[in-house]
């Protein structure tokens, strides 16, 4: 029975996923202005964060729409499809939980946050319009 279960929900997520993926493409925000100057700067800060999620997760889904609404270049990486980028985000966060975004602080201490609530609320404090 449990089989049968799994293999349902399986199969949900595949029928879901398209539907997912064309609905956040058409209600992703515009990115915020800046000059080119401030975008610089906080293209620089991005380079030391990198997203660890799922393509069709919702949470992350959220995340994505808000580092889109700012206009920030964070890197993604995907724990579900790469190997290497799950066993990075087990080693450095400790659970294999999306989203997560790692943070490397200027005395290169990283720092893993999770929860999607969590992540929108740090990037709207350090790159928000103030």
């Amino acid at each position: 029975m449990r089989i049968l279960i799994r293999y349902f929900f399986r199969g949900v997520r595949l029928l879901l996923a398209p539907v997912m993926l064309v609905s956040e493409k058409l209600s992703t925000p515009k990115a915020v202005e800046r000059s080119e100057a401030e975008q610089a700067k906080v293209d620089r800060a991005c380079e030391k964060l990198a997203l660890y999620q799922f393509r069709t997760c919702p949470f992350c889904i959220k995340v994505r729409k808000e580092m889109a609404r700012l206009g920030l270049d964070i890197e993604r990486r995907d724990a579900q499809l790469d190997p290497a980028h799950k066993q990075a985000l087990k080693e450095g966060g400790g659970r294999v939980k999306v989203p997560c975004l790692r943070i490397e602080n200027d005395d290169q201490s990283v720092e893993w946050l999770y929860e999607s609530d969590d992540i929108n609320a740090y990037l709207n404090r350090r790159f928000g319009a103030a």
